[in-house]
């Protein structure tokens, strides 16, 4: 299989990587130990808003950025060759902030490349959107097959040797450094990722009940086309715990309703978590040096707004190494 890339996660992130190197004629594996998209990709709310992400000037900043400008034809492209369509919107957001600092976060960001306007409530992000997640995996999965990826499910690959392979990429989320990934007879030291847990809730409410995203902090509303409306999240330290904490969703519920009074009678349909991947120096996105493994991982907050930029760097890279 030298002549092969091995992608180990088939997460949104792996998967479109996968889909971008078999456009470019790439034999590719893709090998997860779960099912394709099983673990965060899935459970994801699907906000695009690099505005509500990022507060100050970073390379985080300047990723978001140019992820959110690839994604339209990002979405359009696959929906197209895929015939799966794809609930994605940029419906704007309302941004909850006193005025001192929405006038300091405006500033910065609009030098940044971000449109925002500064509102007696905060700030709107005319241009920030959302997606579903399970849409594209859908979608990447039927693109993936058509163009002969192999699929590998429900296999751990707790260790791989990447002299077997064209390349490697470790696209694992908070899984990922607890891969052995071994290179002329070394194992690989990968950068450190950790999962940081959190819950979501969701409602079914009427369609177009609610226009546009809302947060303050990190809680957020938003509604898919279907009416479906996500409310999050938290942030817990609390290794792979899987466990859905009741006490936790009713807190989401009674911030979110500070937010879209309309939440705050109805009993949420849906309660779920999620497993984030921090990583202290990431998002790694990037070749090791010196070696035919990539590193894809560590994006935290932003794996699907990250997707269709990490896919389009590494894939390039892959293709001309």
């Amino acid at each position: 299989m030298a002549g092969s890339v091995a992608i180990v996660g088939a997460g949104l992130i792996g998967g479109s990587i996968a889909w971008r190197l078999a456009q470019r004629g790439v034999k590719v594996t893709l090998a997860d130990a779960g099912t394709f998209g099983g673990e965060t990709s899935s459970a994801g709310a699907g906000m695009l808003s690099p505005g509500g992400e990022f507060e100050t000037p970073s390379r985080w900043l300047d990723l978001g950025v140019e992820g959110m400008r690839l994604y339209p034809e990002f979405v359009d492209e696959l929906a197209r060759e895929s015939g799966v369509p794809i609930d994605f919107a940029l419906c704007g957001s309302k941004h909850f902030a006193d005025p001192e600092s929405a006038r300091r976060r405006a500033e910065l960001q609009s030098a940044a490349g971000i449109r925002v306007e500064v509102t007696p409530e905060g700030l709107f992000y005319p241009d920030d959107g959302f997606v579903d997640p399970t849409h594209l995996l859908r979608a990447l999965r039927m693109v993936c097959q058509r163009r002969g990826v192999e699929i590998v499910e429900r296999r751990a690959i707790p260790e791989v040797d990447a002299g077997e392979f064209r390349a490697v990429v470790i696209a694992a989320g908070a899984w990922s450094s607890g891969i052995q990934v071994v290179h002329d007879g070394r194992v690989l030291d990968l950068p450190p990722v950790k999962p940081v847990k959190g819950h979501l809730i969701g409602f079914d409410l009427p369609p177009r009940s609610l226009e546009m995203m809302l947060r303050r902090g990190h809680d957020y509303v938003l509604q898919r086309s279907s009416g479906f409306t996500v409310a999050g999240s938290t942030e817990e330290h609390a290794a792979f715990d899987r466990t859905v904490d009741l006490a936790i969703c009713a807190e989401i519920q009674r911030r979110a309703a500070a937010l879209f009074p309309a939440l705050a009678s109805p009993s949420s349909s849906a309660r779920w978590i999620g497993f984030r991947p921090f990583s202290p120096d990431g998002p790694h996105i990037r070749r090791v040096e010196g070696t035919n493994v990539w590193l894809a991982y560590g994006h935290f907050r932003n794996g699907i707004l990250l997707a269709p930029l990490t896919a389009a760097r590494i894939a390039a890279e892959i293709a001309i190494a």
